[in-house]
């Protein structure tokens, strides 16, 4: 299952990002996404059936994908360019599916879900917010760097 969002009012952000190197704007996108995204990642590890801990100790913000998990992406996204992609949730263990969505003979115990749908809103203000304060940052040294270079 894919969902797709739609996020408006980021016109002024992509104007100041052109304002930088393609590499200081995707650390600046990096370093907002993973600021914006924690407070889900907590409600999911908050939710997250205990066990014996492993499961929710796996859930974290990154940019990597297990093998698996990195060949099925690929094929949802293949005409994508996306530049920056982080992904929010359960290392590649088998039961964080069976947990999620339950099986013949466990009924289901989600924790990604219920978290996404009470935090979404949410992350998205913070998303805006963390993403606008790290790109003013970034284009402020950039700025900086280009001012000592004209002096020196």
């Amino acid at each position: 299952m894919s969902v797709t969002m739609k996020v408006t009012g980021l016109k002024e952000l992509e104007r100041e990002l052109e304002k930088l190197s393609k590499a200081a704007g995707k650390g600046a996108l990096r370093r907002g996404l993973t600021k914006a995204a924690q407070p889900l990642a907590e409600k999911m590890r908050a939710g997250a059936p205990v066990g014996d801990g492993e499961l929710r100790d796996s859930i974290a913000v990154s940019g990597k994908l297990s093998p698996r998990q990195r060949r099925l992406h690929r094929k949802t996204v293949r005409d994508d360019k996306a530049s920056v992609e982080l992904f929010v949730g359960a290392g590649p263990l088998p039961q964080a599916h069976l947990e999620e969505f339950g099986s013949l003979h466990n009924a289901p115990r989600p924790f990604a879900r219920p978290a996404w749908d009470s935090d979404q809103e949410a992350m998205l203000d913070r998303l805006k917010t963390e993403l606008w304060a790290e790109i003013s940052k970034s284009v402020s040294r950039a700025q900086a760097r280009a001012a000592k270079a004209a002096r020196g």
